[in-house]
């Protein structure tokens, strides 16, 4: 894969953090929590990277998935698992609203399914050898950190803490207007 020369350029000027902390995902009953998605996402190509999709806080990780449930017809009704996840990356970037903003990302693109320049982002990250990318999550007010697992040690942390069903639906019912 391409990737754009003034990105890379952008992105190289940023200084890399150590991350060692609790994350959440939400998943369908019965998933491994620690399975990335080669499905494609918000910030990778479909097929291209796995990227193991969390965020800072469990909210988060419900809106997410509450997100992403809801869009399906006919609306699945079965809970869903919440992990909390011990997790460390070596060299996750963190961008803020107004580093998406500088490298392109518009507000309205952000939160729909439009993932053409967050994708270009998120694979340069990859190629810049970042194992993770934290970055604000378009769906509650709060970061989310993926992981590119392919860049991922296996001797860094990446273990499940606890899990617990949550009845996604009742849920959304309850912070709709959050």
């Amino acid at each position: 894969m391409l990737h754009d020369r003034d990105l890379l350029d952008r992105l190289s000027a940023f200084r890399p953090i150590r991350f060692d902390d609790i994350a959440f995902r939400a998943t369908r009953l019965g998933l491994n929590p620690l399975a990335g998605s080669f499905t494609g996402g918000r910030w990778a190509h479909r097929d291209i990277v796995q990227v193991l999709y969390t965020s800072l806080e469990r909210d988060g990780a419900m809106a997410e998935i509450a997100y992403h449930l809801s869009q399906l017809t006919p609306k699945p009704s079965k809970p869903v698992q919440l992990h909390e996840l011990r997790v460390a990356a070596r060299s996750a970037l963190r961008l803020l609203w107004a580093d998406l903003k500088d490298l392109g990302v518009d507000d309205a693109g952000y939160s729909s399914l439009n993932y053409a320049r967050t994708r270009e982002i998120g694979a340069a990250v990859a190629f810049l050898e970042c194992d993770g990318l934290i970055a604000p999550s378009a769906r509650w007010k709060c970061e989310n950190l993926m992981l590119f697992l392919d860049k991922h040690s296996p001797g860094d942390k990446l273990e499940v803490v606890k899990s617990e069903e949550v009845n996604w639906t009742e849920w959304e019912r309850r912070h709709r207007a959050s």
